[in-house]
């Protein structure tokens, strides 16, 4: 590993642990109050496994973007794939807010939908200039995949 690969994706797994951190804050608010209330399906997972998973996709994800990084941000598809990149990150975030902090379901439940969106196309232009950092995402997009069914879930369960 070079140096510049490594360093890329250190500051890029340390962008995406504070979007989790964030998210965790987030996650507090309804989970002291709220979430606890909601009939859950038989699917659902404990908290403490559930933020770990998200630790490993945000570990996953920062490096697959310091990968991509690392290829030159003065190439066209550098720049594109970590625009997009970028993009499902904010959507990653707003998730969390959505859901725990706005108790708001349906909401994020739209948020989730066009997250997995987001990172197909991601996936897609990390492809096209890194396979490996392309196949670094594909544990997240099942990840989102089973948050997006998890929410479906709660919100007609509690609707």
């Amino acid at each position: 590993m070079t140096s510049k690969l490594f360093i890329r994706s250190s500051f890029a797994v340390a962008i995406c642990l504070v979007f989790g951190f964030m998210g965790a804050v987030a996650t507090h608010t309804g989970v002291a109050d709220w979430y606890p209330m909601l009939e859950k399906p038989w699917f659902h997972i404990e908290e403490d496994l559930f933020s770990s998973i998200w630790i490993l996709m945000y570990v996953l994800m920062g490096v697959a973007a310091g990968i991509v990084w690392s290829k030159g941000f003065y190439h066209k598809w550098v720049k594109t794939a970590l625009y997009h990149f970028g993009f499902q990150l904010f959507l990653n975030g707003f998730w969390f807010l959505l859901f725990f902090a706005l108790k708001s379901p349906f909401i994020a439940l739209i948020d989730l939908l066009l997250l997995f969106i987001v990172i197909l196309f991601t996936i897609k232009w990390f492809k096209i200039v890194s396979l490996t950092a392309a196949y670094l995402l594909i544990p997240y997009a099942v990840w989102v995949l089973f948050a997006l069914v998890f929410n479906f879930a709660i919100w007609r369960l509690n609707s």
